[in-house]
């Protein structure tokens, strides 16, 4: 019953034929406070954030999930080179995108103090689109943004956040040492917000959850949507802190009904407690991530490193207890980024 019940779920959010369902959710644990740590961070001077220079690594792993026939689930982890132990982001990509995209976010993040994750989700990524003619590659798409995928996308989550525990322990990996795995962020955009938020805990219709994934602590989704459910029955239960980016113009191209205004509501909808919301004035969906769109604005250089800061603020204050960082995302001091607009917006609850 709870497994049809799922399946009926995700086709109210995403509109397309369903079968089965997700998995179990991740048994509960208990958290533990934040501590300070001597990690490097990003200055604020006048409104401009000044970069660490600290060096940055990236490896590439391919760990397979023997609990779903051997699933691969790549992943680029980017770190420096210290052997300090730092908090986890994990990081969702888009549909038809891979562990390759948004470098400008793993790399910022690691000099500051973090070790970033991202995963590629096979069966939504680029390999949907690859050898496939430019007339074919939206019906590709459309396709793969399926209850299989929205569920394969999860278990992957679930499946590295294992892994990563595993690699934590095990003396002859490169990351033996170097994860803090007591707080962990995840972020994503697009189909990867979707995710993002569903990790969080969304209900979906008949009351049903996919999963509440207990081992992650705050949540960053850009271009987040609804979906076909209320959003109040959706997002109104959840408690942990999120962070909502979206655009003006941050219109869905697979499917029309996804309008900028229905993006806004899953923050409208969110309950009160460590609550954010970032609106560009005039973004379009391509804003949040680093790929050239050939139809619509160029993108304002601004966004990326007012993205960067605000995105920064909000790690430093969930996952290191940073109360100055908190401060600065619950009050106006957005507004003094540099190529942050009179009609941008930037709210908190």
């Amino acid at each position: 019953m709870a497994r049809n019940a799922f399946a009926f779920a995700l086709f109210v959010l995403v509109g397309l034929p369903v079968s089965t369902s997700l998995g179990q959710a991740t048994p509960t644990r208990s958290k533990i406070a934040p501590t300070k740590k001597a990690v490097p961070k990003a200055v604020q001077r006048r409104g401009k954030m000044v970069e660490s220079q600290q060096a940055i690594s990236t490896s590439d792993f391919e760990p397979k999930d023997r609990n779903r026939k051997g699933r691969v689930v790549p992943v680029r982890i980017y770190h420096d080179r210290a052997k300090d132990k730092y908090p986890v982001i994990l990081f969702s990509h888009g549909m038809g995108g891979s562990r390759n995209n948004s470098p400008f976010l793993g790399n910022f993040w690691a000099k500051n103090g973090y070790v970033a994750v991202f995963i590629q989700h096979r069966g939504s990524d680029i390999e949907v689109i690859k050898d496939v003619s430019n007339f074919q590659k939206f019906r590709a798409l459309k396709s793969a943004a399926s209850w299989k995928s929205a569920r394969d996308r999860v278990g992957d989550v679930s499946f590295v956040l294992d892994q990563l525990e595993s690699w934590s322990q095990d003396k002859t990996h490169p990351l033996y040492g170097r994860l803090d795995l007591e707080h962990i962020g995840l972020s994503g955009h697009s189909f990867g917000a979707i995710t993002t938020l569903t990790m969080a805990g969304r209900v979906f219709p008949l009351g049903v959850k996919a999963t509440d994934e207990p081992r992650i602590d705050a949540f960053l989704p850009m271009s987040p949507q609804p979906g076909k459910s209320d959003p109040k029955e959706a997002f109104g239960t959840l408690s942990r802190p999120i962070f909502c980016m979206t655009g003006t113009e941050d219109r869905s191209v697979l499917d029309r009904s996804v309008t900028p205004e229905k993006r806004m509501m899953v923050y409208k909808s969110l309950p009160a407690g460590d609550k954010f919301h970032l609106v560009f004035d005039g973004a379009e969906h391509h804003a949040f991530g680093d790929y050239e769109f050939r139809f619509g604005k160029e993108r304002d250089p601004a966004h990326h490193e007012i993205i960067k800061t605000l995105s920064l603020k909000f790690w430093d204050a969930y996952l290191k207890g940073d109360a100055s960082a908190k401060n600065f995302l619950q009050s106006k001091s957005a507004a003094s980024i540099d190529g942050f607009k009179k009609s941008d917006l930037f709210e908190w609850k």
